[in-house]
């Protein structure tokens, strides 16, 4: 077996068909993370009849003034249980990269081990903790797991079946939220590249990466269809009918309490008449705000996301809303409308991260809640390691700081980032 470059089409072909083939393991990847200042392999284990049996993207940037660093985003692409084929593959990665001054190599692999009860937060772990002992039997360096989103993607992440879609599967809250945002006239639409100008106004606050970024990342994965941009307005004329339909249903009921309350003064009485009155209120207001909103004649952004597809998966990349618009609730409203324009077509739906802390403590607990509302399945992935090719060199990262400042500043960009 020898350790070789790929051309992109067979490096595509063997990702595709792998159970562990995901888009940050593409060519299209590797092109947009070049804009970001890295180099890019394409580099694949092969036996003497020229099939391919393990390959990975792996991403070169510079640490130091001749040293560099890899880093395969979602981990190697191979059967990670075939002991000695990971062993032939780590082998001659180290042979094959300590030629060019790498240093190490960081993987995150997208391997759960256990998945999360959505009630008790128990974790039930599978057999493929097994391969924690294989990796570290291979010297493969365990990083501390993440609670939060310190490290270069979430460790835990949130997955929808689409096949089995229906609104009626979310919790009440969420359902709730969803029916309330489209009484509020919300629509949704898919938009070309230049609506991400009209995205990046909801996303700018979370991200340090400008518009250009999610530009380059639309032109590359749109060459081969694997990203939609969604983008949500208000149609202020359906606005305005079910605010004025909700306010006449409203006061007719209202009126009814008000009779009920004169023949009985209960407080039973009293608390559905208070109840109907700030509801009356509610729906008054929202009939004078589609009124002057209507009378504009203006289109209303009010949130948006890119998403990417690939294989029999959609993933929210990137989401996020006009927090004046936040009592529409058009997070939830582009969550669901994103799902459904997906169901018939693909298989799972990617939340894109959460976090190991479901306590109310925990500062991402909102973003926890948000996503725990569509009641995913809640996986663990195997967490982080690095493959030291240079122990010597890796040793003094270690010790002048080196990796810490690289990599904490890097895990401050992806906490911002994975916080969907």
């Amino acid at each position: 077996m020898k350790l070789k470059e790929l051309t992109i089409s067979e490096f595509e072909e063997f990702v595709l068909k792998s159970p562990l083939g995901n888009h940050y393991q593409t060519s299209d990847y590797g092109i947009l993370m070049s804009e970001a200042g890295f180099d890019y392999d394409l580099i694949g284990l092969v036996n003497e009849y020229g099939e391919i049996l393990a390959a990975s993207l792996i991403l070169l940037k510079k640490i130091g003034i001749k040293s560099k660093y890899g880093y395969a985003p979602k981990g190697f692409i191979l059967d990670y249980f075939n002991q000695t084929l990971l062993k032939e593959f780590t082998d001659q990665l180290k042979e094959y990269y300590i030629k060019k001054n790498v240093i190490f190599i960081k993987l995150n692999p997208e391997i759960a081990i256990a998945e999360i009860d959505l009630k008790s937060k128990a974790k039930t772990y599978n057999w493929n903790g097994q391969i924690r002992d294989f990796l570290e039997d291979n010297n493969y360096l365990k990083l501390k797991d993440n609670l939060y989103f310190e490290s270069c993607l979430p460790r835990f992440n949130g997955i929808i079946s689409l096949k089995d879609l229906s609104i009626n599967n979310f919790e009440k809250n969420t359902r709730n939220k969803i029916k309330r945002a489209i009484t509020k006239g919300l629509e949704i639409e898919t938009a070309e590249r230049s609506g991400i100008d009209i995205l990046y106004n909801f996303i700018k606050y979370k991200k340090n990466k400008d518009e250009f970024y999610y530009k380059d990342y639309y032109n590359i994965f749109h060459k081969k269809n694997r990203i939609d941009l969604f983008l949500v307005s208000i149609n202020t004329k359906e606005y305005l009918l079910n605010a004025k339909e909700m306010y006449e249903k409203e006061l007719e009921y209202n009126t009814i309490l008000n009779k009920n309350l004169i023949n009985s003064n209960t407080q039973k009485n009293i608390n559905l008449k208070m109840n109907s009155d700030r509801k009356l209120l509610s729906y008054k207001n929202d009939v004078l705000e589609a009124t002057e909103r209507n009378s504009k004649n203006e289109k209303i952004y009010i949130a948006g996301a890119l998403v990417v597809k690939y294989k029999n998966r959609v993933q929210i990349l990137i989401s996020g809303y006009d927090r004046k618009f936040k009592r529409f609730n058009p997070n939830y409203f582009l969550h669901y409308k994103i799902m459904e324009h997906y169901k018939e077509n693909y298989t799972y739906f990617d939340l894109n991260g959460m976090t190991g802390d479901f306590t109310k403590e925990n500062p991402y607990y909102g973003l926890n809640e948000f996503k725990l509302g569509f009641k995913p399945k809640v996986y663990e992935f195997i967490g982080e390691y690095d493959l030291i090719i240079n122990q010597k060199k890796y040793h003094n990262l270690l010790v002048n700081g080196t990796l810490a400042k690289l990599f904490n500043k890097e895990n401050d960009k992806n906490a911002k980032e994975n916080a969907n």
